[in-house]
């Protein structure tokens, strides 16, 4: 899966697999971790937010389960 750098201070890069609707996201102080069944649009969104951190903080954490794949 390709990942794109962010800029934040929470998430260092976001990548997205379209066909599984997997978001991995790689954190700067807890590693990477695997979001399941994420639309598109959430995706988008996440990209296009102002605060990446407090757009997954309120969108994505709470409502997508999650694996931790690497410390």
């Amino acid at each position: 899966m390709e990942s794109k750098l962010v800029s934040s201070s929470n998430l260092r890069s976001v990548g997205y697999d379209l066909k599984s609707g997997t978001l991995e996201i790689k954190f700067h102080e807890s590693g990477i971790y695997q979001y399941f069944n994420v639309p598109e649009s959430i995706y988008n969104k996440l990209m296009e937010a102002h605060s990446k951190g407090a757009f997954f903080d309120e969108h994505i954490k709470p409502k997508f389960s999650y694996r931790k794949i690497l410390n």
